[in-house]
Order: C-alpha cells, then structure tokens, then sequence
C-alpha cells in the first residue's frame, strides 16, 4: 500500500535531504505545497492531516504548532527539531540503542530524530553506562568537530559566499556559554547524572561529524579497561547502519568528512589505558539528521530500516 509523507519544512537542509531518499521510493507518495502555501497554516494542517508519516523539518515552536495541528490519530509524527527529544511521551529515534527502543519507534506515532552532535555522544555512552562500565555521575567532555551544512541555509550561505569573512577559513568554536540544545537529551538519554562539557567546532567544509569523548581510567568502575570498551561497542554495533570499527583512522588521522553523504556512523575507540578516546564518525546530515529520519520512517511501515538510506 502507497503511504502518503509530507515533509513540513521541506525547503530547509534536513527536508531537501529526506525528499532525495524518497524520490525514488514506489511506496511513498510525497505531498508538496507550492511556495506560496507551504506557510499557510490552513494548507499545512491539511497536509499534516492527510499523512500517514509526517517529517516535521522546523524550528522547535513551528514544530510544537505542527503537532497542535494533526487531528488525524492515524499520522506518524517524526521531529527533526529539538523540540520533543526528552519528552518521555515520544519514541527516541535511535534504534540501534537497544531492541526496546526499536520496537517503541516502529509502534510510536511519535518520533523525535536526534540531534546531530547528541547522536554520536549518545552512541559512545550509551553502551557504557548499560553495561556497568563507567560510572554514571561521571564528569565527561564532548568534543564534536562538523560541517557547516549543521549552521543550515543561514551559514551555508556565509561559507559558500565568494567574498565571505577569511574568520571562517578555520575552525570556530561555539557553544561556549555550555547552554547548547542538545545537551539535555545528552543527558537524558544515556542516564549520565551530569550534563557533559560540550565543546562543538565548526570546520571549513560542507558536511561530515566527529565525536570525541575522553575517558579517564577513574572514571571507568572497578574491573574494566578498555578491552571492555570495544568489546561492548562490537556487540553493540554490528551494522547495517552503525557499524564498530578496531582502527578507521588513516595513517593515523581521523577525517570527519569520511562519510559524508551516507547515513552510516563508524564507532572506534583509541588511546591507552590511562585515557581512553571514544571516536563517532558520521555524517551531519545523515546519521545525524535526514537520514536517522527516513529510518525511523522505514521502521514506522514495518519496511527493512535501510531502505532509501545511502550506506
């Protein structure tokens, strides 16, 4: 049976990227609004209320208005924004964080896609707090190298712009205030009782995400190292989409823009036993975006989770 997706944002970065994973797809057929009507609340409501998935591609209050809209009991609701990412009411799209998890998304009519930068930390934490390996009220710090394209059309535009500033040919630190959005879903979902030091980089180069955690051995509870650590991510992360890897780095660095344009994460871990590096790789508007979306989508009609995704 054809499924009816609306995508509410489409013209954004996260949207343009769901509708090239559907374009091609025989099973969806995709409700667009004209220029002049994809603001209009009366179309918007219509089209929310005739989905049977609706991608909602906003800010966090034009989302929130979103989901005021959908009368429609039957409509699967997948939030690409911030806005109900801990709220317990709604499903967390992270499937490959445990089997529960896969089953509520493929049974919720609620979906919150992660964060960008929070998919990779979660990825590396999770794990370890489920096992026992390190301890939860750990004081942990995040570094998250990305691509521009996370800025959205805004700072695409600044970074593509022939006589832009010469401050965005290096990196840029932000952030800094330590009151960035997705730290409380961070938090949140990995069980940590602290909020992390979370310290995001922006780099010269369009799309692509590094997470960096570093693990000191006090941190880790009594009887484990780091052998531990990997073997947990390996039987964790065994694909398709989340793979762990012993070594991806080449000749000794790690690229961020590695997987840039597919919607897999590689998960590594490097250092010694005093202090243990905790590597996500993936791309920005992936993993951590459109294409967790779509996989959400895929488990919601009971479909392979990697259909339309780019592996």
């Amino acid at each position: 049976m054809i499924k009816r997706v609306f995508i509410d944002g489409s013209a954004g970065t996260t949207g343009l990227r769901i509708a090239e994973r559907l374009e091609n797809r025989e099973d969806i057929a995709l409700t667009v609004l004209s220029d002049a009507s994809r603001k209009d609340i009366a179309a918007r409501k219509a089209a929310l209320n005739s989905a049977d998935i609706a991608f909602l591609c906003l800010p966090d209050a034009a989302a929130k208005e979103a989901v005021s809209l959908i009368e429609n009991p039957k409509t699967v609701v997948i939030d690409a924004s911030t806005a109900h990412r801990t709220d317990p009411g709604w499903a967390y799209g992270f499937p490959e964080l445990s089997s529960d998890l896969q089953n509520k998304i493929a049974a919720s009519k609620r979906i919150a896609v992660p964060g960008c930068h929070a998919s990779g930390f979660i990825a590396l934490i999770y794990p370890l707090i489920e096992k026992g390996i390190i301890k939860k009220d750990a004081y942990l710090s995040c570094f998250s190298l990305t691509g521009y394209s996370g800025g959205g059309k805004k700072m695409i535009a600044e970074y593509e712009n022939p006589e832009r500033n010469d401050l965005l040919s290096a990196p840029r630190q932000y952030g800094i205030t330590q009151l960035h959005k997705h730290l409380p879903e961070m938090q949140a979902v990995t069980g940590l009782l602290n909020p992390p030091a979370f310290i995001p980089v922006v780099g010269d180069f369009y799309s692509g995400m590094e997470v960096t955690v570093l693990i000191f051995r006090e941190m880790l509870c009594d009887g484990f190292g780091i052998a531990d650590i990997k073997t947990a991510y390996a039987q964790k992360y065994q694909g398709p989409v989340v793979t762990y890897a012993e070594d991806f780095s080449e000749d000794g660095f790690v690229s961020a823009n590695k997987l840039k344009n597919k919607d897999s994460m590689e998960i590594s871990v490097a250092g010694n036993e005093e202090r243990i590096l905790l590597i996500s790789r993936y791309d920005n508007l992936g993993k951590g975006a459109s294409g967790a979306a779509v996989e959400c989508m895929n488990l919601s009609l009971g479909t392979d989770k990697t259909r339309g995704l780019e592996l």
